[in-house]
């Protein structure tokens, strides 16, 4: 675990947690179900430091079976957490699920960032045994959601319209055959300039998967993501090298991933998307990520359709991990919400970039106050 996201000593230290739940604007269809509302908690840090330095921090947690533990068992975390504080006792972070764990790993890197005068990827940045200056911006995809051929590509020009020049499209939930109509004619549709993905969540057996590759190698697609389930390590290993790049998701990102990942991992993928909600924070994504530069394997750094607080520290932690600025992440989900933590997004998506936030912390004082809104 990065320094960063070590909590505070609980001398002077308050916890605030607030619940909020946020529709999203449709449902968005993907191979595990329909996701139609995301419940955040909110948590802030007050109070001072030991050195008596003000402490000042913000944190979410947007729980998200299968990544993440559910929301009964974070909103149960986190107040047993709150209760800890509260009598003087110290947070374990190790013992504490993974959506909760990002809640207060990341309000106290920004506590520490505040107070040192950087930002959070600069905070991260530094952490790190090569440190390295993390990027100022970061390219971003754009999800297309299981539809119609006709509906998907209307989203997929729609997206490429915005300005975005990379797509991440939703199969899995329709046969092979249908998913393998929708992407390419996608690709008929924005041409080659547009990078393509293609996510199954996991839907697909080997035999299925298989045949997905075979009818993709000539379509162009940067990657697939998670073709098979989570465990199912050697269909990933048999998938490599038949013309289709392989990306993992569930595999690295379930609870307690780390001690179940294939070994050596840069035989079973190409690339690890990384959630740091289900990592358990900012800190232990940007550490995995150079170990998993490190072994050869590229990581792309993804939410879980999170809130403002969340998905603007996904911001620091994709321009801090190696390579941040040269491959898009999938950041671009604050548009999904209807209604979101805050009515101005501090890390807004501008033709298919986000802007790292410039002020201390996550975004300086963009969120004061946002646990009262």
């Amino acid at each position: 675990m990065a320094p960063a996201d070590d909590v505070p000593t609980p001398d002077d230290v308050r916890v605030t947690v607030t619940e909020r739940s946020l529709p999203l604007r449709s449902p968005l269809g993907t191979a595990t179900g329909e996701i139609d509302e995301r419940p955040v908690f909110l948590v802030g840090l007050t109070g001072a430091f030991a050195d008596g330095s003000p402490c000042r921090g913000i944190g979410e947690a947007a729980p998200l079976p299968p990544w993440t533990e559910s929301v009964e068992d974070c909103r149960h975390a986190l107040a047993d957490a709150r209760e800890t504080v509260a009598t003087g006792g110290a947070v374990a972070l190790d013992d504490l699920p993974p959506a909760a764990r990002h809640a207060l790993s990341l309000a106290s890197a920004d506590a520490r960032a505040r107070r040192d005068g950087v930002t959070l990827s600069q905070a991260l940045a530094a952490a790190t045994a090569d440190g390295g200056d993390p990027a100022e911006s970061v390219r971003v995809n754009a999800t297309v959601g299981d539809g119609s051929v006709a509906a998907t590509v209307a989203a997929a020009e729609s997206a490429v319209s915005e300005g975005f020049d990379c797509l991440k499209c939703k199969v899995g939930a329709r046969p092979v055959d249908e998913d393998t109509e929708r992407l390419r004619a996608v690709r008929d549709a924005v041409g080659d300039d547009v990078a393509l993905r293609a996510d199954a969540n996991g839907a697909w057996g080997r035999e299925e998967a298989e045949r997905a590759v075979d009818a993709l190698a000539d379509v162009g697609l940067e990657y697939l993501e998670q073709p098979v389930p989570a465990a199912d390590h050697e269909a990933l290993r048999a998938l490599r090298g038949r013309g289709v790049a392989i990306a993992v998701d569930e595999t690295v990102n379930t609870p307690a991933s780390t001690a179940e990942w294939p070994d050596p991992i840069e035989e079973y993928a190409d690339v690890a998307v990384l959630k740091p909600m289900a990592l358990g924070g900012p800190g232990e994504t940007v550490a995995v990520a150079r170990d998993l530069r490190d072994r050869g394997v590229d990581t792309v750094v993804t939410t879980t359709i999170d809130g403002a607080v969340a998905r603007t520290a996904a911001v620091h932690v994709a321009a801090a991990v190696p390579g941040g600025d040269d491959r898009a992440h999938g950041l671009a989900t604050g548009a999904l919400l209807e209604r979101d933590v805050v009515d101005d997004d501090p890390a807004p998506v501008d033709a298919g970039r986000i802007t790292v936030p410039a002020g201390p912390g996550v975004a300086g004082d963009a969120f004061d106050g946002v646990q009262n809104r």
